[in-house]
């Protein structure tokens, strides 16, 4: 089994430690730890914003579905 990248494996954790609570808190860590994995940039109002792609969420889904 291949080690997990960063953003996969703390959408894992997440899940995980949600699951001793109840299975909906355990869908809303991995959400929140997936948002988490976003890139941050700067918009026109130099306020930061982060950003997390279709892309990077099925890349998460991807790497997790392979282990």
């Amino acid at each position: 089994m291949t080690e997990l990248s960063p953003a996969a494996k703390a959408v894992l954790d997440a899940y995980i430690r949600g699951l001793a609570t109840k299975r909906r808190n355990a869908i809303a860590a991995a959400l929140r730890a997936a948002a988490d994995q976003g890139e941050i940039f700067f918009d026109a109002y130099d306020s930061p914003v982060q950003a997390v792609t279709i892309d990077d969420i099925l890349a998460i889904a991807d790497e997790l579905e392979a282990q």
